[in-house]
């Protein structure tokens, strides 16, 4: 109590992410409107993967009960079994991850295109001749040798004549 006789109230706000198991199995299927068998069910499908205490009881995080109200809607608005839910969510898995891989190669596109440019004006920077290279070719420009003079050269023979 405060010094005056009146109580002080404070509020505390934590921030949980959204993947963290806080919900035990009978308010997540509040939350999700649905029963908590139906939870189980789809937990044995594999729609659902909750989170575990250590003495093993199934937490569900808020990802986990937005997903279950998708699999409500599904399968009460759409009419969809739950073969069509599972297979709905494979797609979105492959797209995520196409989309992802686009994602990076638009950002490596990006980077060589910087890289391209850069090497391009270092290029224009140069003062020096860029002189192209064919293969097999000659970078210094071939001349013909200068012709060649015979010197004669007086030898002795071996018989002892002085003939050349």
């Amino acid at each position: 109590m405060s010094s005056g006789g009146r109580r002080i109230r404070t509020t505390t706000r934590i921030e949980v992410s959204d993947d963290r198991g806080v919900f035990m199995i009978s308010v997540a299927a509040e939350l999700a409107e649905m029963h908590p068998q139906t939870l189980r069910m789809y937990e044995q499908r594999g729609l659902i993967q909750p989170k575990r205490s250590p003495k093993g009881t199934r937490l569900y995080s808020h990802k986990d009960v937005e997903r279950l109200r998708r699999i409500q809607e599904m399968t009460a608005e759409l009419g969809m079994n739950l073969a069509g839910v599972e297979r709905v969510f494979e797609l979105e898995e492959q797209l995520e991850a196409a989309s992802s891989k686009v994602r990076r190669l638009e950002r490596r596109a990006r980077d060589l295109a910087q890289e391209v440019e850069r090497l391009e004006e270092l290029r224009r920077s140069l003062r020096a001749e860029i002189v192209p290279y064919v293969r097999g070719g000659a970078i210094v420009p071939h001349r013909p040798a200068p012709p060649r003079y015979r010197i004669p050269v007086e030898r002795p023979s071996k018989d002892g004549d002085d003939a050349v």
